[in-house]
């Protein structure tokens, strides 16, 4: 049944080895500045839309600087279709649907990517897929299932920071003050972590920080500058925080009080709280400990939250940081590109600590759109960001495209005011057989589940062998062979087929009509099933 697979392992392969010569057709941009500088906080205050095209360019120049001294030719500026796809997964977690593909591939506006990247980010799937991903970042490993409602409440409060592009370091600011009630997400990420100020000092410092002193809690750093009175002058700031007995069905509530203290493990030496790479210890006593953390994160005097925030983001759209791994910020493991990195920090703070003002600026950058399909060293050509990297969906990614491109929808007994995705059973137990090994959520890898999963699922086998959904849809009459099978590339792919790949399935198709005019749809089913099991679609490229 499946016999057509065998074809298909060359055709992809052509496909992907003439993506170079396809990219010759996109849109052309404009050329990096030769020597732009640095972008002022005073045209981002005068010129907000100046200053973006000014850093995008920035961007370009200080990559493109660093691949000639390393002799690296720049990847070709990706086509549309790759660009697409590629634009639609990182922004709103999922492929696009055939209509907005048509749109898009179709239209002639020179400034259609910019358009699309506006769009997508004002869009609630944007919000969304950013509430899912810093979700997974925020909670701790396994805290998922046994805990959906818990998990959904860190995922709502997300999901509305997100939607009203509160700054992050506002939204930095609250999460860390959280006393529950109205604000369940931060009070239940508290609880998550047993309310011990270990846990909490580790995962603050690695989540907003990036900074791992864990291994500080127990002896100095062997690595880095953290001395064990660092980290438990972190931990400190959460000494004081408790929560009160509840009664069933009440919302989780946290309280500051005014004791409480942290002693060195050895000597229970009491320690003071004290931030991050700072000698002396805070007595400033207006507020809780948490509030004066609160300020000091958001303030200018704290050079690690926006350095860690900007690094996530880039490792978010050019999958790995400018400092990998993105949560390991320490002196002794310095990013890649130091001058783009500090240069990007200071436009991350001087347009407000905007993250959809960041991923905007850089998705419009031509290293961005450029092609993954290199011809010399891939290799090299990623880790210097000549070129762009080919990423395995996420499991969340892989369910939510293959739920738009076969036109079905995820059942839902969310309770009223919840985010429906993760109350979907099938998307649970989906992602549930996708994890890793690890289980963690910055280290996910493709494997033999992913591969088992697209070929026996039964969200796969259930839709190729389904009288509803998009084989359904393509039984309507005004549809001829040649337009079934451009609309299951555009579901799948987010491109057209090629001309080989035209003839190779319109012949399997036609073959299996002259047999039997009601075998169309088995044979249809048999070209679904080949393009959700190509790496094309399992990969973010």
């Amino acid at each position: 049944m499946r016999a057509v697979v065998a074809c298909l392992t060359w055709v992809f392969v052509v496909h992907a080895a003439a993506a170079q010569d396809a990219a010759s057709t996109a849109a052309p941009m404009p050329d990096a500045a030769e020597s732009s500088g640095p972008v002022t906080w005073e045209l981002i205050q005068d010129d907000p839309e100046a200053a973006r095209q000014a850093m995008s360019r920035r961007v370009d120049e200080l990559l493109e600087r660093r691949a000639a001294d390393a002799n690296v030719e720049l990847a070709a500026i990706a086509d549309d279709a790759e660009f697409l796809r590629r634009v639609f997964l990182d922004l709103t977690g999922a492929v696009p649907r055939v209509s907005q593909a048509r749109e898009f591939l179709d239209g002639s506006s020179p400034d259609k990517r910019q358009r699309l990247i506006e769009h997508l980010l004002a869009s609630p799937g944007h919000a969304t897929h950013m509430a899912n991903t810093w979700r997974n970042i925020m909670l701790p490993e396994g805290f998922a299932a046994e805990q959906i409602t818990n998990v959904a409440g860190v995922q709502n409060w997300l999901r509305m920071q997100f939607v009203e592009n509160l700054r992050y370091d506002r939204m930095v600011s609250d999460f860390l003050v959280a006393t529950g009630g109205g604000d369940t997400g931060p009070a239940l990420f508290y609880t998550a972590q047993e309310l011990k100020p270990e846990k909490l000092a580790s995962a603050t410092a690695r989540i907003f920080l990036g900074l791992q002193i864990e291994c500080a809690q127990c002896h100095d750093h062997p690595f880095d500058r953290w001395k064990q009175a660092d980290f438990w002058g972190y931990a400190a700031f959460f000494a004081q925080l408790r929560q009160p007995e509840m009664m069933n069905g009440q919302a989780v509530q946290l309280v500051d009080l005014e004791r409480g203290d942290v002693t060195l493990p050895d000597t229970e030496t009491v320690v003071p709280p004290r931030y991050p790479g700072t000698i002396d210890a805070v007595t400033d006593q207006r507020g809780s400990r948490r509030v004066q953390l609160a300020i000091w994160m958001a303030s200018r005097d704290n050079p690690y939250l926006p350095r860690a925030a900007v690094n996530r983001v880039w490792a978010h759209l050019f999958g790995r940081g400018l400092v990998q791994p993105v949560d390991d910020l320490g002196e002794h493991n310095p990013p890649s590109h130091p001058q783009l990195f500090d240069e990007l920090t200071h436009y991350f703070v001087d347009t407000g600590f905007d993250l959809r003002e960041l991923m905007r600026m850089l998705t419009n950058t031509q290293a961005y759109q450029r092609t993954s399909a290199v011809a010399d060293d891939p290799a090299t050509a990623v880790e210097l960001y000549a070129a762009m990297p080919v990423r395995p969906l996420t499991a969340e990614q892989l369910y939510d495209s293959l739920m738009r491109a076969l036109l079905r929808q995820g059942a839902s007994n969310a309770p009223a005011g919840f985010d429906n995705p993760l109350f979907d059973p099938r998307r649970q137990a989906f992602v549930a057989r996708m994890q890793s090994r690890s289980r963690s959520a910055l280290d996910y890898e493709a494997g033999v589940p992913q591969a088992l999963m697209l070929m026996n699922g039964v969200e796969v086998a259930e839709s190729v062998n389904s009288s509803n959904g998009l084989l359904a849809a393509l039984e309507a009459p005004w549809f001829n062979d040649p337009q079934r099978m451009e609309t299951l590339f555009l579901a799948t792919l987010s491109r057209r087929p090629n001309s080989d790949e035209q003839a190779m399935f319109l012949e399997h198709i036609q073959t299996a009509e002259a047999n039997n005019a009601t075998e169309r749809t088995a044979a249809l089913g048999d070209v679904l099933w080949a393009l959700l099991n190509s790496a094309e679609f399992a990969m973010n490229h």
